[in-house]
């Protein structure tokens, strides 16, 4: 008995610091060796051992070979597939647990266990009868049990459900119930509910802890709430929570979708332990927000990269059309992934080859890649369209589709392009009409707008008019009002300034971009309409819409030096000037 007992805390050991697997199966043969084997408690231990350190098969065969078994072997064995990422082999023991034992009632762990099982299988149906079987045992307002089935009904966008379960716990709710709610809120796109937890959370006197700021962050991002993301990272601060890597990833990626990258950094710096994922983070929000030059300063500082930091490496120099960094990080891809390159990796090469004007090395990945996904294709067929292949984006397209690869949206924008840079009108319009007619795909504003600027070049205003009157989007009316402009036709591109004029009154919200203002805003002014410029900058000023700043941008000695608009804060703006100086007096010189 003592050496059972001995055996049974070496195995309770084993399982709670998820030893070495070797450990686990000496003690198993040890048990064998001593006759132990048909022992219910050492066989639950057994199972609960091998589970913890991963080998779930074992655990099967422990189980199976079990002459008799009580609830706990199940549960072990529920929770191990669960916690392994095996959910439909714990959903399926725990049909069998019912099936093998009627009379047998599971208890709170093996509800909680299964329920989290049936999220991750976004099996609602299933979730269900487990509620009920929670119900009928009691176990429904069981604070673990009730996160579960929380989270379950979030993961199947049942939120009212879920809130529901939420009531039933009034007094026993811990946090990990209220960050279930939020989550769910935040991955739902309930986001104003979310925030409004957070606050109750916070006032019934919660400890907010990483999974709640994490949760939160994400909504103030998409739902534009930045003074909201500033008040939570003011508390994320006052909590030490900023400081981690989970909390400070988000908060920089907050930051970034505000294109606040300055913001971005700072967090970033105060991440104290930070891991590829921080790094990866920092990198694609520089990115993002196009500061392509710091994307690379933090990625040649980054250690150990991986594929997704190549990928956004990569991304940057097609932003710079850098070619010489683009073939640096190449040549480092070559030479630390001999053996494979992510396929992920491997179109962004070619896009970034694409955009910096080098298609023939944009076909040699193309063409050296053991497996292509539409993502290649696509890139391959928008390389191609930007850099005036139009006839070859085409040609590719007809290749894509004779392999089996059915188009998606973003293929049908880089054809349209492609037609727009040649001038092929018939076969733009026939692309555009097959889009639905033999792909499903419904046409958007990307595409339309591409068919009005190919029937715009071409002079057919009138059928270019008609698509805008169709789909009556004021980025399309500003398309209309540019080809108007470029072929001098003055009534129609009143017409469209009108149409242009009365979507951005009538809509605060449309549009994001400043083009059609500024389009607008010249027409009036062409015209001598001087009132209608002012009030053209008026509503741009209201609705907090900018004039994109022209910017340009030179690598020397692998440096880039950026340029704006008005801006002489370079430190060698004076040599520029004086150099620019010289250029005009030699220009006006070879004129006399």
């Amino acid at each position: 008995m003592l050496v059972q007992q001995q055996l049974s805390f070496l195995l309770q050991d084993c399982a709670a610091i998820r030893s070495d697997l070797r450990r686990v199966a000496s003690l198993h043969a040890l048990i064998a060796k001593l006759g132990f084997e048909p022992d219910v408690i050492l066989s639950n231990h057994l199972v609960n051992s091998y589970c913890k350190c991963g080998d779930t098969a074992a655990a099967r065969n422990v189980f199976d070979e079990m002459p008799h078994r009580n609830l706990v072997s199940w549960s072990a064995l529920i929770s191990g597939y669960s916690q392994c990422g095996r959910p439909l082999e714990a959903v399926k023991l725990f049909g069998g647990l019912h099936s093998a034992n009627p009379r047998v009632c599971a208890n709170e762990y093996v509800y909680a266990s299964v329920l989290s099982s049936c999220s991750a299988l976004s099996n609602q149906a299933a979730g269900k009868q487990v509620h009920g079987l929670a119900v009928k045992s009691g176990s429904e307002s069981t604070v673990f049990v009730a996160n579960a089935l929380i989270t379950m009904y979030m993961k199947s966008g049942l939120c009212g459900d879920a809130c529901k379960v939420f009531d039933l716990i009034d007094g026993g709710r811990n946090s990990v119930s209220w960050n279930s709610l939020i989550t769910g809120f935040a991955d739902n796109m309930e986001g104003g509910k979310g925030l409004e937890m957070v606050k109750c959370m916070h006032l019934l006197g919660f400890v907010l802890d990483r999974f709640t700021f994490m949760a939160a962050l994400t909504i103030c991002t998409y739902l534009d709430e930045l003074q909201c993301g500033k008040q939570l990272h003011c508390m994320a601060i006052k909590h030490g929570l900023d400081l981690t890597s989970p909390v400070g990833n988000v908060i920089v990626t907050m930051y970034s979708g505000f294109n606040a990258i300055d913001e971005a950094e700072e967090a970033f710096c105060c991440i104290v332990d930070k891991d590829n994922i921080s790094w990866n983070t920092i990198i694609s929000a520089c990115s993002h927000c196009s500061y392509h030059d710091r994307a690379l300063t933090h990625f040649s500082t980054m250690l150990l990269p991986d594929d997704f930091t190549f990928a956004s490496a990569l991304a940057s120099c097609a932003g710079l059309a850098s070619i010489r960094r683009g073939r640096q990080i190449h040549a480092h891809i070559m030479r630390t992934r001999s053996g494979h390159v992510d396929i992920g990796v491997e179109n962004a090469l070619i896009n970034m080859y694409a955009k910096c004007g080098s298609i023939k090395y944009a076909w040699a990945v193309f063409d050296a890649m053991l497996e292509h996904n539409v993502v290649s294709w696509n890139s391959m067929i928008a390389g191609l369209s930007c850099n005036g292949y139009g006839n070859e984006a085409i040609e590719v397209f007809e290749r894509m589709v004779s392999d089996g690869f059915s188009p998606d949206s973003i293929t049908f924008v880089g054809l349209l392009s492609a037609c727009d840079h040649v001038g092929s009108v018939m076969q733009g319009k026939d692309l555009f009409d097959s889009m639905w007619r033999d792909y499903g795909i419904e046409p958007g504003v990307e595409h339309v707008a591409c068919l009005i600027n190919l029937l715009g070049r071409a002079g057919t205003l009138s059928e270019a008019e008609a698509y805008a009157k169709k789909f009556d989007n004021v980025i399309l009316w500003g398309s209309l009002l540019s080809a108007c402009r470029l072929h001098g036709d003055v009534e129609l591109g009143k017409r469209a300034a009108g149409r242009v004029w009365e979507i951005c009154q009538l809509s605060p919200l449309s549009p994001s971009s400043s083009s059609p203002y500024v389009l607008l805003s010249n027409m009036c002014a062409a015209d001598g309409m001087w009132e209608g410029v002012a009030e053209a900058r008026k509503i741009m000023k209201e609705r907090g819409v900018k004039k994109e700043v022209g910017n340009s941008w030179i690598e020397i000695g692998g440096v880039v030096e950026r340029f704006s608009v008005s801006d002489f804060s370079h430190s060698r703006m004076d040599e520029i000037l004086a150099v620019i100086a010289s250029l005009s007096w030699s220009l006006k010189s070879s004129e006399l």
